[in-house]
């Protein structure tokens, strides 16, 4: 229950020391508060370098999944066309097993033999060449040790120093990769071999 002496009181109290009863302002609640602009200003600006950092980040992830697809694409199928070297390797092998005069001399049979041996090993590298395995030669090139492996060297002056003059085994490369390196004799001797072009860029 109210006590209606106790209002009375209150009453008499301000009345007596002679200072008028203020009550707080009602503020509204759609109302901003004094300095929310600066504050609302702040949080805006957080808000779009948080937006722009995070477009930043998910543009650098599109841009790095579209890189490593397209390496995917080139370079998925590495291990498998290092296995089918072997096999390009034992199609040449059995082409240079047979001299030139018997290739010449031979028979109707040995002869479709080779042909078809010939035309399988050109099949392979075709296939392979489709799927971005290139081989490559370098008889005749200056020594390159990012694309070939020195085996021996051959003392020959009449070739300049560091020219590739026998190759024991083709290379191959994969996109921009070398898939594998060429085995090669180096010239030793003669004069300095001067930088060339590189011709399989």
């Amino acid at each position: 229950m109210t006590d209606p002496n106790r209002a009375n009181d209150n009453t008499e109290n301000s009345a007596q020391s002679g200072e008028p009863v203020v009550s707080k302002p009602y503020i509204m609640p759609d109302e901003p508060e004094q300095g929310s602009v600066e504050a609302l200003t702040k949080e805006v600006a957080e808000a779009r370098d948080r937006t722009l950092r995070t477009l930043a980040e998910m543009e650098n992830l599109r841009q790095r999944t579209k890189r490593e697809v397209a390496d995917a694409k080139t370079y998925g199928i590495t291990g498998f066309a290092r296995d089918v070297l072997e096999i390009a390797d034992n199609l040449q092998r059995a082409l240079d097993a047979v001299p030139t005069e018997a290739k010449e001399a031979a028979d109707p049979g040995l002869k479709a033999l080779i042909e078809g041996v010939e035309l399988t090993e050109r099949s392979l590298l075709n296939a392979l060449e489709k799927n971005g395995v290139k081989k490559f030669d370098p008889i005749g090139e200056k020594f390159d040790p990012n694309f070939q492996q020195a085996m021996f060297e051959v003392p020959d002056p009449s070739v300049p120093s560091g020219t590739v003059v026998q190759v024991v085994q083709a290379g191959y490369t994969i996109g921009e990769r070398v898939l594998r390196p060429a085995l090669v004799g180096v010239a030793k001797g003669g004069a300095k071999a001067a930088p060339a072009a590189d011709i399989r860029a």
